[in-house]
């Protein structure tokens, strides 16, 4: 048989085979057009065999990878958190809570989020529009009584958003408090949503039915974590949810809900699962001598009691094991490393989409870059800074405090200003830095702008604007300014920590036969001088190389930071808590 004819019978009969579909009744139709392809190709041309055997095995592996995808394992997922974009947000948790569930739906899992209806009495209330009443009103165990609430409900791109109601998530305040500090029952708002969130899948019958016991818990943070504990102290003893899981998430080790060990009474345990939750002081940390410095950790009991851990990073799930990490944790947390994971968090990429982003003038793409120059000159008008295209422009968007490492940009910015840059900051926090950055803006006229506050507009403009993103946080658990800045080609700058290191590749201009490789610069250790080296670096390599500079931008924009990414992680870890058995003191 010549060439041509070999490819024509090989064509034809990769086509007769793909149109059945795949299935034990079809197989041995499968195997008889195996059988002609290898009978029509035996001879002398082992290029053509070659290629068959290639052509036959591509056609069977995307088979098999379809079958995967058909059969593969579902589950009822309960995310419990106390902040879920965008109904509510705050900062990340908001953003992971709003986009992960509606990814695991899209990929066939049933899923509910449960989270509290705030109503603060201003626009932000509108988020809860669309949300109504579930018509299911319980009365909860806690704090010496009976605790009555309700649930509300809204069904939204696949997702079941369940809604905790009580008085005191109505409040003027964020989530957790006001200009006056954190509210003084935290303890008692979040211990509700724990236990509403335990009785939601048994008693709300959404779509028709119960999400019923064999759940999958996702508890993120300590204001979700005493949900893990209520499974294996209240429900499990008695037969209820002994098939279910509970997955800690931790998006920041350094909030743990400590309260006085007297308030242990209050969270509605047996008294034999004080040990689970208490927490001693050291010494130095208590307030005077007589303190005995005993308290309970809510968190701590969530890192006990949980079937499986994870961090919204790799890097994050190492540095809580550590001393400096840890907060006081990292002992108990490396004694469960087995089942500790990292995964780095997604982003929202129809939200996030330098081609259709309704809050830039200008759109581009990493495979035509000219709308960046003009989205930066944009910039530079609104701020009012004079239009020069080759002054590099660095931004900082983020919260005005410790964490952030806002005292280090305090002190470089004189002799920052000193080069011909440009430089913007978007946020609100400490009120000693947003009164430095208004005096900073007459100091540079020409150079500086601090926008007090924080907008989602104006957020866009900077990442779509500027040339540089700095982020110098002391400790980020994952960090997602990094990964909308990389999405719209803005190189990042960063403390080599947490989830930017791993997010951000150092550059090295010498690697891929000069083409370089790396999407950025992530400085160590946390000084200013070393922020400054590595801003002055990425200064220079933007004036003095155009073309690797352009290299760094396309690569950042090629980045995969999208939640389907994320999902797929979060499968797999959801498979490995359902081969141990479920926690049981």
């Amino acid at each position: 048989m010549d060439h041509g004819t070999k490819l024509t019978t090989l064509s034809i009969s990769v086509t007769i085979y793909k149109s059945y579909p795949m299935g034990t009744s079809n197989l041995f139709l499968y195997f008889f057009i195996l059988n002609i392809i290898y009978l029509c190709f035996t001879g002398d041309n082992e290029a053509i065999d070659t290629e068959v055997v290639s052509t036959v095995t591509k056609v069977k592996d995307e088979e098999i990878k379809k079958e995967k995808i058909e059969t593969r394992v579902t589950y009822n997922i309960v995310f419990v958190t106390a902040e879920a974009a965008p109904y509510s947000k705050t900062g990340g948790l908001g953003d992971v809570c709003g986009s992960l569930p509606i990814e695991l739906a899209s990929r066939g899992h049933r899923v509910m989020v449960v989270s509290p209806r705030y109503l603060n009495g201003t626009s932000a209330d509108e988020n809860f529009a669309r949300v109504f009443d579930a018509n299911r009103c319980i009365k909860l165990q806690c704090f010496g009584g009976e605790q009555e609430i309700a649930f509300f409900h809204e069904y939204r791109e696949g997702v079941d958003w369940v809604f905790v109601d009580h008085p005191s998530y109505h409040r003027p305040g964020n989530p957790y408090g006001d200009s006056h500090g954190a509210f003084g029952d935290n303890q008692f708002r979040y211990t509700l949503l724990c236990h509403a969130a335990c009785e939601a899948p048994l008693v709300l019958p959404l779509g028709g039915y119960t999400y019923g016991e064999k759940c999958l818990f996702l508890v993120n943070d300590w204001h979700a974590g005493l949900v893990s504990v209520l499974l294996a102290a209240k429900y499990r003893p008695f037969g209820v949810y002994k098939d279910a899981r509970s997955i800690l998430v931790i998006h920041n080790l350094a909030h743990q809900g400590v309260e006085p060990a007297a308030t242990f009474k209050n969270l509605g345990l047996p008294s034999n699962w004080y040990g689970a939750l208490e927490w001693v002081f050291p010494t130095w940390a208590r307030t005077h001598a007589l303190d005995t410095g005993e308290a309970v950790n809510i968190l701590k009991g969530a890192i006990v009691t949980s079937d499986r851990i994870l961090t919204v990073s790799k890097g994050y799930a190492w540095e809580i094991t550590t001393v400096e990490g840890g907060y006081g944790l990292n002992q108990l947390l490396s004694s469960r490393r087995s089942v500790l994971t990292g995964i780095t968090n997604g982003i929202h990429i129809a939200e996030w989409d330098p081609s259709s982003d309704e809050h830039i003038a200008f759109h581009y793409s990493a495979a035509s870059l000219s709308g960046k120059v003009q989205c930066k000159t944009a910039l530079q008008q609104e701020l009012g800074f004079p239009i020069k295209p080759d002054c590099p422009l660095i931004g900082f968007i983020g919260r005005l405090d410790y964490q952030k490492g806002i005292d280090l940009i305090h002190w470089a910015i004189p002799e920052l200003m000193e080069d011909d840059v440009q430089f913007v900051m978007l946020g609100s926090g400490d009120p000693l830095y947003e009164d430095w950055m208004r005096s900073a803006e007459t100091t540079y006229r020409d150079k500086f702008r601090g926008w007090v506050g924080f907008s989602v507009p104006i957020s866009h403009r900077i990442t779509a604007g500027c040339d540089i993103l700095l982020m110098p946080s002391r400790f980020e658990p994952c960090g997602l300014n990094q990964l909308y800045a990389m999405r719209y080609g803005t190189v990042p700058v960063v403390h080599a920590t947490g989830g930017l290191r791993d997010t951000v590749e150092n550059f090295n201009p010498y690697a891929g036969e000069g083409r370089g490789e790396g999407t950025g610069w992530a400085f160590s250790p946390l000084t200013k001088d070393c922020m400054l080296n590595a801003l002055k670096t990425a200064i220079r390599t933007y004036r003095d190389h155009k073309s690797t500079w352009e290299g760094l931008m396309r690569r950042c924009m090629q980045k995969d930071f999208t939640w389907e990414n994320a999902a797929i992680q979060y499968e797999q870890v959801f498979e490995w808590a359902l081969i141990d058995p479920p926690y049981i003191m």
